[in-house]
């Protein structure tokens, strides 16, 4: 606290002063109110004086305000200045108010914009940056309606759009070849010198250098080679980029690798980025390729990162913090009463390579998580424990969907995975039968939908061969059998560059076992450029893939280089996203999208044309909450004085929940960066400024309504209103 009080004494800077200077000019009364308040207090009563009487002029926004009514009916109802209004008073509310910063490694952190300005006005202190002024600069504007919300045209989307190319672009697809022969010649070089030897891939004595080269491209169709020469080093990184990587990167990848951050990228993956950067492709690749790459932050925070959702923090016969008692403490993972993640011990619990914003970087950390394959094979009391962790669905009253995640699914073998589909066939069948013994009104809910988690289709398309597809055939029609419905392969492209041949036909086959795809994209800074995630969006839809979620970037500052604020995220959904807004009379198609994959790209093509729209906008932008659950219902209740916001998140009312969130209140985030240095972030990489404008002005967001497609089916019974497995406090 003595420190928080010395910040009142620090001079603010040179061009905080200008910014300042900037915000009293345009503002007179403020300046006014200011100086003539002998304290905080008087300012922030003078200032609330000023600003209340001109929300009362909108009733719905003093409903929305007071809390009454936060529907989204009434939130629609909301101008552009009432936006400014209530945040405004949201500030003087919570003033004083103190939070803990995990982005500061949990010191406290006091949000009180006003006094900032008043110590600033009077004493030309109070410690608050450029980032803190431009965004109250912004601020006044808006409630001035000097800052006005204007919709891009659908060409100024399209033109956002265009600068991204897919991975199916004939040029982009040329380039690639040439990064693989690069790749492949690298391999070689080792292989020869006897840096890398692995006992299933050898040459045969006396191979000249193109038998070598050909050897490679038939080994480069496995998926099991790509794993096995995966770089798991800063040096063959550089090498196989062909020496691109800068002094800075290659610094502080050296210090990952010191610290103990795993490397693990595959050849294939690897060949995706640039190295010839082409004039019609320049930045491109860059949300993929900071995904390889680590930043300054993740280094500088490795050893301090702590878990972000907190019900992934598990105490045998304990409640998460979702209130659902769990089996395992490693293998299954809950949120919802419907659906409970399941991560076998098996080498699902590893990837086909390693996220840089990761959010289970902290498990890594702590060393729960490694890129040793061996070791991840699974143990022989593993077909136990399976039986076992299936007994919690079977005799779960309203469990009905089970995620296989990892990890990732898909990198379990073959066996492992069949294993698994088997295990939870016979699961469903015995609650099937268990249910036929209880009443109407008392029965079980029965499995209806299987997913598998991976992002090998982007990461290792290799891996989608024809044994795995008939393993995925196989298991859907003897399960269609007892009552499962939906079956989904769940997977995260990133971005359009991703959508390559070889993913391409790994979704054709995926949809052909009668699996249907979906993705959820996270949201990450060069993700999140105007027209990124539309551009996505469509290239998925024309191969058949349904946009399930975008997700703001989870975690603290380990992964501040790749977050994005929520603004974005809401500002995304409302001027880009709209571009493929579903007519409510095609809700009833849409949900059919999923029960017949095979059939899915055409159907998708018919509403697109038929409604004349690039892409079907059936993705939900959230942020998954360290409390409890997913939303992108918050309002900005304060600033810290750099600049970075404070949101208050409200749980989403339109899903079933565990009753906890009823007890449990409102969830607080502060986040990693200021929407400036956000800002600079774009200009840096290429990015017009202007072109995000009004993206101060998003200061209240709220979550999406589920898109049909993603609801349950029916029961033809009525199910019991029991929980089991849940210990709250009501």
């Amino acid at each position: 606290m003595d420190y928080l009080k010395s910040l009142d004494q620090i001079a603010i800077n040179v061009c905080a002063h200008k910014l300042l200077k900037i915000l009293l000019k345009e503002n007179p009364l403020l300046e006014e109110i200011m100086r003539n308040s002998k304290n905080e207090t008087e300012a922030l009563v003078g200032i609330r004086n000023w600003i209340y009487p001109e929300l009362e002029k909108n009733p719905a926004a003093i409903s929305f305000y007071q809390g009454k009514d936060t529907s989204i009916a009434n939130f629609h109802l909301l101008t552009w200045q009432d936006y400014a209004i209530i945040r405004i008073l949201d500030y003087i509310d919570h003033a004083g108010i103190e939070f803990k910063d995990q982005n500061i490694r949990g010191e406290i952190a006091i949000s009180n914009p006003i006094r900032m300005v008043w110590l600033a006005v009077n004493y030309g202190t109070g410690g608050a940056k450029p980032g803190f002024f431009i965004d109250m600069v912004q601020l006044f504007r808006q409630f001035k309606g000097q800052q006005k919300q204007e919709q891009p045209t659908m060409g100024k989307i399209e033109e956002w759009m265009e600068r991204f190319p897919s991975g199916l672009d004939p040029r982009i697809v040329q380039l690639r070849e040439e990064n693989k022969f690069r790749i492949i010649n690298v391999l070689i070089n080792k292989m020869d010198q006897g840096i890398i030897n692995r006992a299933k891939y050898q040459f045969d004595q006396g191979m000249n250098h193109k038998e070598k080269v050909n050897r490679m491209l038939t080994w480069w169709k496995e998926s099991l080679f790509h794993l096995q020469f995966a770089v798991r080093s800063p040096e063959l990184l550089n090498e196989m980029l062909g020496n691109s990587l800068d002094p800075d990167t290659m610094r502080i990848l050296f210090e990952a690798e010191e610290k103990g951050i795993p490397f693990f990228i595959n050849p294939y993956y690897l060949s995706l980025l640039h190295v010839r950067v082409p004039y019609f492709a320049i930045g491109a690749d860059l949300a993929i390729r900071y995904y390889i790459l680590y930043s300054q932050q993740l280094v500088d925070e490795f050893g301090h990162i702590v878990a972000w959702e907190k019900e992934d923090e598990v105490k045998i016969g304990k409640p998460n913090a979702a209130g659902w008692i769990l089996p395992s403490v490693h293998n299954v993972h809950r949120r919802y009463p419907e659906v409970a993640i399941l991560i076998p011990d098996t080498v699902g619990r590893a990837c086909g390579g390693l996220c840089a914003s990761c959010q289970r970087m902290f498990d890594f950390q702590a060393g729960n998580l490694n890129f040793n394959l061996d070791k991840l094979k699974p143990s022989e009391t593993w077909d136990e424990k399976l039986n076992r962790l299936l007994l919690y669905f079977e005799n779960d009253s309203q469990l009905r969907d089970i995620l296989i995640t990892g990890g990732d699914a898909l990198m379990s073998s073959d066996n492992s995975l069949n294993k698994i589909l088997d295990g939870i066939y016979d699961m469903a069948l015995r609650k099937k039968v268990a249910n036929k013994k209880r009443n109407n009104g008392k029965k079980y809910a029965e499995i209806i939908r299987i997913r598998l988690g991976t992002r090998l289709p982007v990461y290792l398309p290799h891996r989608i061969t024809d044994e795995l597809i008939q393993i995925l055939k196989s298991f859907k029609q003897k399960a269609a059998k007892v009552g499962i419905k939906q079956f989904v392969i769940q997977t995260h492209f990133e971005s359009p560059m991703e959508v390559t041949p070889e993913a391409a036909e790994g979704i054709r086959k995926l949809l052909s076992a009668g699996w249907a795809v979906t993705n959820q994209l996270v949201f990450t800074m060069a993700a999140s450029r105007r027209g990124h995630s539309a551009k996505l969006r469509r290239v998925l839809n024309d191969i058949g893939v349904l946009n399930y979620y975008t997700f703001t970037v989870k975690g603290y500052k380990e992964n501040s280089f790749n977050f994005a604020p929520n603004a974005r995220a809401v500002q995304e959904q409302l001027e880009e996203k709209i571009l493929g807004l579903i007519p409510g009379e095609c809700f009833e198609e849409i949900k059919s999208l999923t029960l017949h994959p095979h059939k899915v790209v055409e159907q998708i093509e018919k509403i697109r044309k038929e409604n004349n729209i690039p892409f079907l906008a059936t993705d939900r932008n959230v942020l998954n909450l360290p409390g409890v659950g997913k939303s992108l219902t918050f309002r900005v209740i304060g600033i810290t004085r750099y600049g970075r916001r404070i949101l208050e998140f409200d749980h989403d009312r339109t899903r079933n929940h565990s009753p906890i969130i009823n007890t449990m209140g409102k969830v607080v985030i502060i986040e990693s960066k200021s929407i400036d240095e956000y800002l600079q972030q774009l200009v840096d990489i290429g990015e017009d400024k202007e072109d995000y404008t009004a993206l101060y002005c998003y200061s209240i967001g709220q979550t999406e309504p589920r898109m049909p497609v993603y609801e349950y089916p029916e029961y033809g019974f009525e199910l019991t209103n029991e929980y089991t497995n849940l210990e709250v406090d009501v």
